[in-house]
């Protein structure tokens, strides 16, 4: 379990988080969700120790983050940033491998069979034909599928996702998504994903967080969570919110104030 307690943090002079408090327990896929410049992005660093709050404290299995290694921290926990991996000259393969830095040794020897492990995650993002290719050599989306099988190989109990469906098309999206979805439930992790795509949430989230002025807004289940008087408070937007036709997960249906004339 992981838990936030009264995190204040700022950025730029401006605080985005003011006293916010969440737990996020194992097992569960968790979608943060919210307008641009909430600080969503901002609780994911806080999360994963990349950032220290101004105030307040995060906790792995009741023990402080600060306390932990960075190379014991590490074998816990992954992060796929936003911006994905830049274009170095690495190949995917040697990209994919670095996942298992945190389990070597000072030799350089992996306490497991790497090999096997680095080609299952590239199998999982159907990399194997991109393997040789260096990272200059790819799209922006590919570039995100190496980042995320480089999470995968890494072996983690918590996996932090700040918008992982950035560069992908629609097709790609719906496959990384479900990826991490089957793996977080065949290793009973936990996933805590920033989201903008509040349908993509509903469907693959088992709890969404709302983040709003600086705290958490609303949490709970995407049904308890995504409603029509919520979506305009926070958003403020006017909407429609209908049951998806297979998984009934509610989805959002914009209201343009545009009306065409024809």
């Amino acid at each position: 379990m992981i838990e936030a307690h009264n995190i204040t943090q700022t950025v730029q002079g401006r605080v985005v988080l003011n006293g916010l408090s969440c737990t996020f327990q194992k097992g569960r896929m968790y979608g943060i969700i919210g307008p641009n410049g909430v600080g969503k992005s901002t609780l994911l660093q806080v999360l994963s120790g990349v950032e220290r709050p101004k105030s307040g404290e995060v906790r792995l299995a009741g023990i402080p983050l600060a306390s932990y290694p960075r190379k014991e921290l590490a074998k816990q926990m992954a992060v796929l940033q936003q911006s994905g991996l830049p274009p170095v000259g690495f190949s995917v393969r040697e990209v994919v491998s670095m996942g298992r830095y945190p389990f070597q040794n000072w030799l350089g020897s992996d306490e497991k069979d790497s090999e096997t492990i680095v080609n299952e995650a590239l199998s999982a993002m159907g990399l194997q034909e991109l393997e040789h290719r260096k990272m200059d050599q790819l799209s922006g989306g590919e570039r995100q599928r190496v980042a995320l099988a480089k999470v995968m190989a890494q072996e983690p109990s918590i996996i932090l996702l700040d918008e992982p469906t950035t560069y992908l098309d629609i097709g790609f999206q719906v496959q990384l998504l479900d990826t991490v979805r089957a793996w977080q439930q065949r290793r009973d992790l936990t996933v805590i994903a920033v989201l903008h795509d509040l349908n993509l949430a509903a469907l693959y989230c088992d709890e969404l967080a709302v983040l709003h002025q600086g705290k958490v807004a609303a949490a709970g289940t995407p049904h308890q969570v995504l409603t029509p008087s919520l979506i305009e408070r926070v958003y403020e937007t006017t909407t429609t919110v209908i049951p998806h036709p297979v998984t009934s997960a509610p989805q959002i249906m914009l209201q343009p104030n545009y009306r065409s004339e024809k």
